[in-house]
């Protein structure tokens, strides 16, 4: 048999008994080698969303700026003067937690390609990475080798890293995760879909050479839990060469640019056999495939490995044979490999040949419409499901020691470090950078366009896994009252689902529980979700990580100079706190500290929420504002050291009236809805005036070289140079 795998069992390559059953009912026969590949990767979790799909449906994805929703290589919104954002944040956790720099790094190459398979142009990069604590080698090991790879790959080719997170708990240990997001720019006119049409037209292959690195990566590595053999998988991770990526990028927009292309997809998981299926799927046709065509990076490959091969840098596009010879001219100059492979058929099968050899043929619908969906099967844990972070502060700690404490806590520090090696102003259209301002902001000037666009990307697991529909709301809060911060009204949201393993009935409640936690808090807000990712089977024999729903949003805002930077800017300003901010401990990085995990959040009024994002956002944008910063971990005194820090200038602040509950909570309770925004006295009095139902409330002023917080029972002061030192310090003292 020509397929190969011959002695491979079903069961070896994730498939249940009932599914290689209902294969074989589909095809009518036993699959052979290839053929069960094929399968085996086309109804992984990772391509097929079988235990998500269902779930996913209760999201909304429809609004009057939404140009292409979900189901497309990434979704795009419209930012006016002809011109989308395309945008889309993944996963890439299993092969960067076998091998950090590859993994991280090709996480990067794929999420570029998605953007620009559409036929934009990237702008900008962010980034949500989660490892274990610090005081664990192997976590300062994956940290390392992911922000290296994320770094090497974003400067090498040439765009901006603008924005990211990074956490450190116990449950990522074994699991770290990193999502990586894109934000590009196109012409409205100028968008390409996948689907593939119009039967005799050719399909080409762009890029990279096929080789064996990459074989069943992602999608295997991602359907299943990690085992102690990670160190074997090796292999399964791909290798990325941002270089050819590059060419393959100038050389794909120029295709799209000239009308030249029917169709374009990107080759990501499960390589030639998903981005054919699913381009014959979207479009309702057949697509033959001659393997022997395909270029490969070493003789020998099998006609299933070349199938089933996750090489980077490679694209598939459909070409009408008229057009071809311009499409190798423009190949040509950009020195990109361009070769014609197959061709469209109205079979509505994929037939893969090997020379004259016919080794699989498929129908299009069994591979990607017949996988089973199922359903998840919920249930609250009786129990709880993590351990209590380590003890790391006494109880009766005094403010000052737990001030000091947080600002050094890898979580709320600086993570300067890890920006510091990523190129932000590439590009030139980086109008606030990493740490400026609670999200990042570029011009849409180069590109004819009026205004600016804002990103940002936010999850907190511990919260989630304290309360997975609260933390999940807060999630979504939490970007858009970053956008709110530099004056951008919110205009689509694509997500990354990080989860444990689904048929787990505590991690189903988890999962459900935040994707309608994720549904509410979009509705409250007018956004709609245009695409994203899902990651389940996070976990390994030290359990699940926590449930991880990464936000990925963006804003527009009609002049990008007015964009409120974090940090205090002059003296005499005046200090308020707006937004319905009702601060508790609860699920809190002081209740971390203290070696507790809290089991349930206070609930989330989303109506007064989504009133305070308008207000804070209009104050913006009228000029009202000189800075404006979210409260977040570490609560209300971690947020004005921040803004101290930031502004290089200190400040002087009364929370008596937020301490009626204990000064602990006003200092470091947490919770979504409190903005720190300062500006002139008279600015502030006016806002004041004007703020109606949506909280104001006056702190104080900026002045002085030191920030002082009166709680009614004690003053808390530190020195805004020692917060600093403790602020930035933090990350690289631990990793010394």
């Amino acid at each position: 048999m020509s397929g190969g795998l011959t002695s491979s069992p079903h069961r070896e390559l994730g498939l249940t008994d009932r599914e290689y059953e209902r294969i074989v009912a589909r095809l009518g026969r036993e699959p052979n080698g290839l053929e069960l590949a094929v399968f085996s990767l086309m109804w992984s979790e990772h391509c097929a969303y079988k235990h998500s799909k269902k779930l996913l449906r209760r999201l909304p994805t429809e609004g009057a700026r939404v140009v292409m929703g979900p189901g497309e290589n990434a979704g795009a919104v419209d930012v006016g003067d002809g011109l989308v954002a395309a945008f889309k944040v993944e996963s890439h956790n299993h092969p960067s937690a076998v091998e950090p720099f590859q993994g991280a790094a090709t996480g990067v190459g794929g999420i570029l390609r998605d953007v620009f398979a559409i036929g934009a142009r990237p702008i900008a990069i962010l980034d949500s990475l989660r490892f274990g604590e610090l005081d664990s080698a192997r976590s300062r090991y994956l940290l390392a080798g992911a922000v290296s790879g994320i770094g090497h790959y974003g400067n090498s080719i040439g765009v901006a890293t603008v924005g990211g997170e990074i956490y450190f708990e116990g449950p990522y240990e074994q699991n770290c995760l990193v999502n990586a997001m894109c934000l590009g720019l196109a012409r409205r006119d100028r968008m390409v879909r996948s689907a593939a049409a119009g039967p005799g037209n050719l399909l080409v292959l762009l890029g990279a050479l096929t080789g064996r690195d990459g074989i069943g990566g992602a999608s295997i590595l991602a359907s299943a839990e990690l085992g102690e053999d990670g160190a074997a998988k090796r292999p399964s991770v791909q290798i990325g060469d941002p270089f050819e990526e590059k060419k393959l990028l100038e050389c794909s927009l120029e295709l799209v640019d000239a009308g030249l292309l029917v169709a374009l997809q990107d080759l990501g998981a499960a390589g030639l056999s998903s981005s054919s299926s699913e381009m014959a799927s979207k479009g309702g046709v057949g697509l033959d495939i001659d393997v022997s065509k395909v270029p490969l990076r070493e003789p020998g490959l099998e006609p299933f490995e070349i199938m089933i091969s996750e090489s980077q840098e490679r694209m598939l596009c459909v070409v009408e044979p008229a057009k071809l010879d311009a499409v190798l001219e423009v190949c040509s100059r950009w020195e990109v490999r361009a070769t014609p492979i197959g061709s469209v058929t109205d079979t509505r099968r994929l037939r893969v040949f090997d020379g004259g050899e016919l080794v699989g043929d498929m129908p299009v619908e069994a591979l990607v419409d017949d996988c089973p969906l199922y359903d998840l099967e919920p249930a609250r844990p009786a129990a709880p499901v993590y351990p209590d972070p380590p003890r790391r502060l006494a109880d009766d700690a005094p403010a000052d020691v737990a001030l000091r404490a947080l600002l050094r806590a890898p979580s709320v520090a600086s993570k300067l470090w890890a920006f510091e090696q990523y190129d932000s102003l590439v590009g030139s259209r980086t109008v606030r950078r990493p740490q400026q301002a609670d999200a990042a902001v570029l011009q849409l000037a180069p590109d004819g366009g009026r205004g600016a666009l804002a990103v940002s990307i936010d999850g907190n697991g511990r919260r989630v896994a304290c309360d997975p529909y609260t933390g999940a709301v807060e999630a979504v809060l939490e970007c858009a009252r970053n956008l709110a911060c530099v004056g951008a009204e919110p205009l689509g949201l694509t997500n990354c689902l990080n989860f444990g393993n689904p048929e787990k009935p505590h991690i189903a409640w988890q999962l459900e529980q935040a994707v309608e936690g994720m549904a509410d808090a979009c509705r409250a807000l007018g956004v709609a979700v245009v695409g994203g990712n899902v990651s389940l089977y996070n976990e390994s024999g030290g359990g699940p990580i926590y449930p991880t729903p990464v936000v990925g949003m963006v804003g527009a805002l009609p002049d990008p100079a007015l964009a409120a930077p974090a940090g205090f800017v002059e003296e005499g300003h005046r200090i308020a706190l707006v937004g319905p901010f009702a601060p508790d401990l609860a699920g809190s990085e002081l209740e971390k500290l203290r070696g507790r995990l809290a089991t349930g959040l206070p609930q989330v009024d989303l109506e007064a929420q989504a009133a305070a994002l308008a207000f804070v956002r209009e104050a913006v944008r009228g000029g009202a504002v000189a800075s404006a910063h979210d409260v977040a971990e570490g609560g209300l005194a971690v947020a004005l050291a921040e803004c101290c820090i930031a502004g290089g200038v200190g400040a002087r602040v009364d929370l008596a009236p937020l301490a009626e509950r204990g000064p602990e909570r006003a200092l470091f309770g947490e919770g979504p809805g409190g903005v720190i925004v300062s500006g002139p006295p008279e600015a502030i009095d006016e806002l004041a005036r004007i703020a109606g139902a949506v909280p104001f409330l006056r702190l104080g002023e900026v002045g002085g070289d030191a920030l002082e917080i009166d709680v009614g029972a004690a003053t808390l002061s530190l020195r805004v140079d020692e917060a600093r030192s403790l602020y930035e310090g933090g990350l690289p003292d631990l990793l010394q």
